[in-house]
């Protein structure tokens, strides 16, 4: 991507509404709409399911004359690379498939440009990997991009790069990329547009108790009660777990994100016209209820929220409620834009001071106990405590009295967060556990005085004390 543009330019704050997005129709929203491979190929043929497309289209038209902003996140590229080969199936060889996305990458823009170009609609192709936006100033650059492409009235349609994408800098599916996408324009919705109406609390293929999850503003709290563990189709990548995903990334940037079945697109102007009412419904386990509570809760939930959906002719679907605080462009991109070279290993000291939402101490190297991985200076990292390092044991090697009862219970690995580091993990396997005065003598210079400065770091765990 060219680098002629990478300054951070201003975001139109009034475009976008953050917290529940709950504007009416007359005010301008920015939209993404992820289309998954199942609503645009069919799964066994691989023709393209030109009705669902067509109505997506128009559907995105409307939209834009209604004075919204759209972007449309799309798969499909390997579905249509087999119609166009005549392949039966996916093969299982990496470069393979790449081959096949190549051949259909193309082929699936030539479809959408002769569909939008029946409206005189241009649109735009932009290819994707996590690699693109590892380095800041690309970042930047896709970021004013996307923003100029809709100040020019262009829809773009956005894809990972399958061609060249390896597993170290892949998204892996479309589903986070739209996420992700919908993080760097600051949207206020996402839709992932998937073959059911909403999220259920098991497979309502294979379970007919499978009851409708309407309204989630605690996504860690839905994940230990319900079954997302189906796969997506067999030309896709994803399924509902990974649509969880994308909605715990897209909802931290103040993203309302929501589950639409894509064969009724229609359905978006009735669920951005009319927000619905909610209380703190899937949060069960932060109010201290009971594991059975917590479960009959959602079931609860579902049924009220059913009932007003009734009342509001509101379409099915589920609503992922955005963070009332969302994180800054800078914290997104650390956290979700680059890729984690390492992991840094730290003490109970360090953890207490960074977690610490009063604190949110820099890292120093006194509170480092390991590093894994090789890495360079202002790569990022991942920062990770151990509890079960740090029990107390005896000659022999066991638990004191009191200890195994008190800290064994706690995780095997706490993520603390992701940051940019100071110095390479070479430096940081010589200088760790020693004071920031003591660097000098380590290594013979001192960089910085932290192996991660608090403004490089972005946390997803933070304590009260």
């Amino acid at each position: 991507m060219a680098k002629q543009q990478h300054h951070e330019k201003p975001r139109p704050k009034g475009l976008h509404s953050r917290k529940g997005s709950s504007k009416n129709l007359g005010d301008s929203l920015t939209i993404v709409i992820k289309l998954g491979t199942s609503s645009i190929c069919d799964e066994v043929t691989h023709f393209p399911l030109l009705s669902t497309l067509s109505l997506i289209i128009e559907t995105i038209l409307k939209l834009k004359a209604l004075g919204h902003r759209v972007v449309l996140v799309s798969s499909g590229a390997i579905g249509v690379g087999l119609r166009r080969m005549n392949l039966a199936s996916k093969p299982k060889e990496l470069a393979k498939i790449q081959a096949i996305a190549a051949v259909g990458q193309g082929r699936l823009m030539s479809l959408y440009d002769d569909l939008f170009g029946q409206f005189n609609q241009p649109i735009a192709q932009i290819l994707l990997t996590k690699n693109d936006l590892a380095d800041r100033t690309q970042y930047l650059n896709a970021c004013n991009t996307l923003e100029a492409l809709l100040e020019m009235d262009v829809v773009p349609i956005v894809n990972e790069n399958d061609t060249i994408s390896v597993s170290e800098i892949r998204f892996g599916d479309n589903d986070t990329l739209s996420a992700i996408t919908a993080g760097m324009i600051h949207a206020d919705y996402l839709f992932l547009m998937t073959d059911v109406d909403c999220l259920y609390t098991d497979n309502p293929r294979i379970n007919p108790d499978a009851k409708p999850v309407l309204v989630v503003d605690d996504i860690t709290a839905l994940k230990e009660k319900v079954s997302v563990a189906t796969a997506g189709s067999s030309l896709g990548t994803g399924g509902m777990i990974t649509k969880l995903i994308a909605a715990e990334l897209a909802t931290a940037a103040g993203v309302t994100t929501v589950i639409a079945r894509g064969s009724t697109p229609q359905r978006i102007f009735q669920i951005i016209s009319q927000p619905i009412q909610h209380t703190r419904s899937a949060s069960p386990k932060a109010e201290g209820k009971s594991d059975q509570a917590a479960a009959s809760s959602l079931t609860e939930v579902s049924s009220t929220t059913t009932s007003a959906l009734e009342e509001t002719t509101m379409p099915l679907h589920t609503r992922f409620i955005a963070k009332d605080n969302p994180m800054v462009d800078r914290k997104w991109w650390i956290l979700h834009g680059l890729h984690a070279a390492g992991t840094i290993y730290i003490d109970r000291g360090a953890y207490t001071a960074v977690t610490k939402a009063s604190q949110k101490s820099s890292l120093f190297a006194a509170g480092i106990v390991g590093c894994q991985g090789t890495f360079v200076a202002q790569q990022s990292v991942r920062v990770v405590y151990r509890p079960r390092d740090f029990i107390k044991k005896d000659d022999q090697g066991q638990p004191i009295q009191g200890q195994e009862a008190e800290d064994t219970g706690e995780a095997e690995e706490i993520v603390v967060g992701k940051g940019l580091v100071n110095y390479a993990s070479h430096e940081i396997l010589r200088i760790m556990g020693c004071h920031s005065s003591q660097i000098i003598e380590r290594l013979g210079y001192a960089d910085a005085e932290c192996v991660i400065h608090r403004e490089n770091m972005t946390r997803t765990k933070l304590t009260e004390s």
